[in-house]
């Protein structure tokens, strides 16, 4: 080993004692995920505790709506879960940027259950379009931004920036759309939730952007 890598070694160590480990804010994380995933039940069981109707079918059909921005929002939760997991599963250390931003990004998470309970608890408008679709959008920046500052500091993890700059490019297409479904619901509003489904072509933007990359980055002949 050189001097220079000597040195470079002994300043990480140093960097890496002055920083706090990332395995207590993974843990908050995942408690606060799954307490949010549970919270979205709750409105179910009260209807279910309250119900007027004389069976089961009878009171399917009267919550259907609430059925089905439960378990849509039990899987965007989910999904967004697993994604911050996979994020953070090489990152040794915290600093203050990225506690405030994973703080910012749970408390997104966990206003969704109240957006969930807003959409089957008034009539359909505008507003509540925004608070739901809207929390889903803010919910997936933040992913977004939070890869960006991993890129930008190394010295938090041990993943290839190659790899971050992958999802960064999945991030910021799955944010995209969310703000297009967005504008179709106002747009075309009979279709109401059912624009979520947009989010079906992440894979193939992201097979697009990939091939234009590729071809770009290729050396001409």
């Amino acid at each position: 080993m050189t001097d220079a890598e000597s040195r470079a070694a002994d300043e990480q160590r140093a960097a890496d004692a002055e920083l706090p480990s990332a395995e207590r804010l993974k843990a908050f994380t995942d408690a606060v995920v799954a307490i949010a995933m549970t919270l979205l039940i709750l409105p179910l069981m009260d209807s279910v505790t309250d119900a007027t109707e004389s069976s089961a079918g009878a009171w399917v059909a009267a919550e259907w709506p609430s059925l089905l921005t439960f378990m849509l929002s039990f899987v965007l939760i989910a999904n967004f879960w697993l994604t911050h997991h996979r994020m953070f599963a090489r990152v040794t250390h915290v600093d203050q940027g990225l506690l405030w931003l994973t703080i910012v990004w749970m408390f997104t998470i966990v206003w969704l259950p109240v957006a969930t309970a807003i959409t089957s608890t008034f009539d359909p408008d505008p507003i509540e379009k925004l608070l739901y679709v809207g929390s889903l959008i803010l919910t997936s920046l933040v992913l977004t931004l939070t890869r960006v500052y991993l890129i930008r500091h190394p010295e938090l993890h041990h993943e290839s920036q190659d790899k971050f700059r992958d999802g960064l490019a999945v991030g910021v297409i799955i944010t995209v759309l969310f703000g297009v479904a967005l504008l179709l619901m106002f747009a075309i509003p009979a279709l109401n939730y059912w624009w979520l489904f947009v989010l079906f072509l992440t894979r193939p933007i992201y097979a697009i952007v990939v091939r234009t990359r590729d071809r770009r980055t290729q050396p001409r002949a």
